[in-house]
């Protein structure tokens, strides 16, 4: 399958629109207000916070994904709209319907999120004042914007737009994200909102979205913390006209790839700006007896804040590594460990190499995006995750993050 990337973010897949705005949640002239809408109803499809404590915009996700249709998505940023007791759940439910009779749409077709500090009343009458003219911005070339509007700590605003022919029709999948702290499977401080134009069944978009999520936002690391308003939604709106895609066949299958790509470059995405970052390595780890067993060891390297601060000092010491994997409670022979970074070898059947591998490791480390990659034997299991160095900067932006 042939993939192009193209420009338009969110409205490049035919029959979206977008609009961001400065409504006064942040201050001027920040953008705080997205609206992302379809033409026509559709498919929707989501993957939610794991938190035990959810924002009201994430239990009305979860009550409207069981109907799978939507039509429109109302964000801001500046302000979580977390924590906030019975008056966020009604201030949640008020900028729907505000969004959705400004739209002229059905309640139950309108999403909405929220992205901030956590503990503080929304500002309602700026965001009633900030509606009307949002949905009067909305256009094709809105996507922007709306990128913009939906940032918190982020430094810049991250999008991707890809097509691929899909059986006889051109299919397009459009996305837009946030992200910079609290990032960690399951999903983080982030929200992520996909669009296309292909006709999809709701359980194989909702299968399509969930592997998607699992492949890419789910196996990322900045800083090992997630939080209560982590949301992915996918929105399908059928404009492309192909034969409706159900699972198993295998347009579906080139589908899957295709979100995937997309989700996947939106997680790098939010890994190179995470909070103070400098260095992104893919951690590879394989020849466990299960992908689970892989999985685990591969987190237990990418949240030791040993293993990253070495990879902000671009420190080849890899004794952090091994002994990271180590400890992450899955059996292993260690003298059957090796090491590397990119295709630089310096541990080899649990002995070091040392010399040239252990110079050649430290001009690797000094690139701002490579792979690390642990062999524990030779059974299948197999995990790659992406994490991030820890720098003095990420400390002084969350010192004083609300002060």
């Amino acid at each position: 399958m042939d993939v192009k990337k193209i420009k338009g973010g969110v409205t490049a897949p035919n029959g979206f629109l977008a609009a961001g705005i400065h409504a006064g949640i942040k201050p001027a002239p920040l953008l705080d207000l997205a609206l992302l809408t379809s033409i026509n109803p559709g498919i929707m499809a989501g993957v939610l916070a794991q938190n035990r404590i959810v924002a009201p915009s994430i239990i009305l996700c979860r009550r409207q994904l069981k109907r799978h249709t939507g039509q429109a998505i109302l964000v801001n940023s500046g302000n979580a709209n977390s924590l906030t007791g019975p008056q966020g759940m009604a201030d949640a439910l008020e900028m729907r319907t505000l969004a959705a009779t400004a739209l002229r749409l059905p309640v139950s077709s309108m999403f909405v999120g929220s992205t901030g500090v956590i503990g503080r009343p929304l500002p309602m009458p700026i965001i009633r004042q900030a509606v009307p003219p949002l949905v009067r911005l909305l256009s094709r070339s809105g996507h922007k914007p709306a990128a913009q509007a939906i940032m918190t700590t982020d430094t810049t605003h991250k999008e991707i737009a890809l097509q691929a022919k899909i059986g006889r029709r051109i299919l397009t999948i459009g996305g837009m994200a946030k992200g910079s702290g609290m990032i960690h499977p399951n999903m983080a401080t982030m929200l992520a909102y996909l669009t296309t134009d292909a006709s999809i069944a709701p359980q194989a978009l909702q299968v399509a979205l969930t592997r998607a999520v699992n492949d890419t936002f789910n196996c990322i690391s900045v800083d090992g913390d997630s939080s209560t308003n982590d949301t992915v939604l996918c929105l399908a709106n059928g404009q492309a006209g192909n034969p409706t895609l159900q699972t198993g066949i295998p347009q579906w299958e080139n589908f899957c790839a295709l979100l995937r790509e997309a989700c996947l470059s939106l997680a790098l995405q939010i890994c190179r700006d995470g909070e103070g970052v400098t260095k992104v390595a893919e951690i590879i780890v394989r020849g466990t007896r299960t992908n689970r067993d892989a999985k685990k060891i591969a987190q237990t390297i990418a949240t030791s804040l040993l293993v990253k601060t070495a990879l902000f000092g671009e420190d080849p010491n890899w004794g952090r590594i091994v002994a990271a994997a180590g400890r992450a409670g899955v059996a292993f022979n260690p003298s059957r460990l090796c090491l590397q970074f990119n295709e630089t070898r310096v541990l080899e059947n649990g002995q070091a190499v040392g010399g040239p591998a252990d110079r050649q490791a430290q001009r690797i480390m000094r690139k701002k995006q490579y792979s690390v990659t642990l062999s524990v034997g030779s059974q299948p299991g197999y995990a790659r995750l992406w994490t991030t160095d820890l720098s003095y900067d990420y400390v002084k932006i969350n010192a004083s993050y609300t002060t």
